[in-house]
């Protein structure tokens, strides 16, 4: 397992052919092999939200709840 930040307060975990994404202390999307990526349904803050969507750069993830996120840890 690995953890590379990315700035603060947003960091990555990189284990197990997934890529987990983190917004302060919450897992809130991940990426699994080289094309699935799946991002919380829950409405965290605006700037959570904005983690999300530069980690995506505009790639189209699907939603899951955030206890699968939560699991993933």
């Amino acid at each position: 397992m690995n953890l590379n930040p990315i700035q603060a307060n947003l960091n990555e975990v990189i284990t197990d052919g997934m890529i987990i994404l983190f917004s302060y202390k919450t897992p809130v999307a991940v990426r699994i092999g080289h094309n699935e990526y799946y991002r919380t349904s829950t409405k965290w803050s605006q700037t959570t939200s904005r983690h999300i969507n530069k980690w995506l750069d505009g790639v189209i993830a699907t939603e899951k709840e955030q206890s699968y996120f939560d699991s993933l840890i």
